[in-house]
């Protein structure tokens, strides 16, 4: 397998130098952070990742405030004590993107997100103490035990609420398979998501940088060069 040393440099050279990639990276995981992040902040994030799939991001992001307000500000306790005629309601909500599947995955995941509080005093308490060398077994928790959080859903949730993971898009993949891992275009199989995550955690004892930075980089490394401008 390629050394993690020679596609930084790569990525390096197509965005014009270490400084100009160092700008590129996410924030650092903040650990404390994200153990203080609301169960309402949680459940927010699911249901906003869980609407975007397949959808227009930016169609999402403009209705969001109505979101909000049509879940309650996304408060579990409260949603799990509506009753039938409430989420019957939200199908003729015009606030919302009005798809069943996705709107009833709210109530479920809000029983989710409680379950997980009850365990460990808050689902974000819960993500911070999860080890970022082991993601393929946190995406499969939140594929068995929630609603709609299997594959690429779970990865985008964990990124945005700040948990320390890769995501195996397109331009990360095809780092991978530049490297000489063997695994499919795209990483479905439970196989392939072990090989990926095996890599990230060797890369990870190699050059000490958080997972995201890792994924970021690789990502970076490869695909259409686009500019700024």
């Amino acid at each position: 397998m390629t050394s993690f040393k020679t596609i930084r440099t790569r990525a390096e050279k197509r965005k014009g130098g270490s400084k100009a990639l160092d700008k590129l990276m996410p924030d650092k995981p903040d650990l404390k952070r994200l153990a203080r992040l609301g169960d309402d902040r949680i459940l927010a994030e699911m249901t906003k990742r869980v609407f975007c799939a397949g959808f227009a991001w930016s169609v999402i992001d403009a209705k969001w405030d109505g979101f909000e307000d049509a879940f309650l500000r996304f408060q579990p306790a409260k949603l799990s004590f509506q009753p039938e005629d409430y989420w019957e309601g939200l199908l003729r909500d015009a606030r919302i993107v009005r798809n069943g599947a996705k709107i009833m995955s709210v109530r479920e995941n809000a029983a989710f997100v409680q379950e997980i509080a009850k365990e460990h005093g808050s689902f974000g308490k819960f993500l911070a103490q999860w080890p970022p060398s082991n993601e393929v077994g946190l995406l499969d928790l939140l594929t068995r035990r929630g609603s709609r959080l299997g594959g690429n859903t779970g990865q985008m949730l964990l990124r945005f609420v700040g948990w320390d993971g890769f995501v195996t898009s397109k331009d990360v993949v095809a780092c991978l398979r530049d490297a000489g891992l063997d695994i499919a275009e795209e990483v479905k199989s439970k196989g392939d998501l072990a090989k990926v995550q095996a890599q990230f955690n060797a890369w990870a004892e190699e050059t000490g940088l958080p997972y995201t930075y890792l994924s970021r980089i690789c990502a970076l490394s490869v695909g259409e060069n686009r500019s700024e401008h």
